[in-house]
């Protein structure tokens, strides 16, 4: 079936046939907190993604689909090689990882030798391959402080590298020029709006977001630790990130009161993946992710380096 077939069927329809198609195939369907709330709600497992492609490398799965963008899809198959990691649509790119290629950051190698290369996990296996340690928004802090006094090429994302900066008081930091277009676009007015409109909630961003919107909200926090919040706390909570992950806790903790800060922030790359190109990944086994075992092997290296701080 061609795609356009599979987007005249009924969800109802999709979604039995993913089920069908999934239990044949003995798959896992992993699915990014910014994902369309309809393709989160057939999925196995939901999170951020480093923390999905642990858990997929830790299930008996033959299959890996991965609802996310590519270097999301790279990082499950850079951590179960063996597997057959699947992304239901090709094109689903990050222009976050897009703005650090692995020549870039050989060329930065050679400009500053004695630094210690930073990657956050948004970036492609290549650019991993060449790092000597990767983070993610929650442990930014804990690794960077792992290097102690030597000094950090941190990339790709400048806002996360300049919280975690400010953060630690590290000073001999080279911030990549990168950024997040969802995160970049939230700004102090959209702060001072939640604010005037939720009284007393407590205002949640993400490190992505820029300088001045850290600085101003209450709590600083990945996709993850943001979750997490709201589980634990009962008071009214605006978060300041994309959108899925505000729908995803109302759908799965609906006695908390959590909004998002901005409808416009829409990461449109993640909502690429939909139903029927899910429904059509697991039938026809399309787009399958290949790493070259050199890239794959050093990648692995420098997520591993990240795992055993902890």
């Amino acid at each position: 079936m061609y795609l356009k077939e599979y987007t005249e069927l009924k969800n109802e329809e999709l979604i039995d046939r993913i089920k069908t198609a999934k239990t044949e195939k003995n798959a896992v369907i992993l699915c990014h907190n910014y994902v369309r709330d309809d393709v989160q709600r057939v999925s196995d497992i939901l999170g951020d993604s480093l923390g999905l492609s642990r858990r997929a490398a830790a299930t008996d799965a033959d299959v890996i689909v991965f609802c996310g963008v590519m270097f999301m899809a790279e990082t499950a198959k850079i951590l179960a090689p063996e597997r057959t990691v699947l992304i239901p649509e090709k094109g689903a790119g990050c222009p976050l990882a897009a703005c650090a290629t692995m020549e870039d950051v050989l060329e930065m190698r050679r400009k500053y030798p004695d630094h210690i290369v930073i990657s956050y996990v948004n970036t492609t296996a290549e650019v991993k391959a060449v790092s000597d340690i990767c983070c993610t928004s929650g442990n930014a802090l804990e690794v960077v402080k792992s290097v102690g006094e030597a000094p950090v090429i941190f990339l790709p994302d400048k806002n996360l590298g300049a919280w975690v900066k400010r953060e630690l008081g590290k000073d001999n930091m080279i911030l990549w020029d990168g950024g997040c277009y969802v995160h970049q676009f939230i700004g102090l007015e959209d702060i001072e709006r939640a604010r005037s409109e939720n009284p007393g909630a407590t205002i949640i961003v993400h490190p992505e977001c820029p300088p001045e919107v850290t600085l101003a909200a209450d709590v600083v926090a990945s996709t993850s630790g943001m979750y997490n919040y709201a589980a634990k706390h009962n008071e009214p909570i605006i978060l300041g990130t994309e959108i899925g992950l505000t729908e995803r806790i109302n759908r799965e903790l609906p006695d908390k009161k959590v909004g998002w800060m901005k409808g416009s922030a829409i990461c449109s790359n993640m909502k690429l993946i939909t139903l029927p190109k899910l429904a059509r990944c697991l039938e026809q086994d399309i787009y399958e992710v290949t790493i070259d075992e050199p890239i794959r092997a050093a990648a692995e290296g420098a997520i591993q380096k990240m795992v055993e701080l902890g």
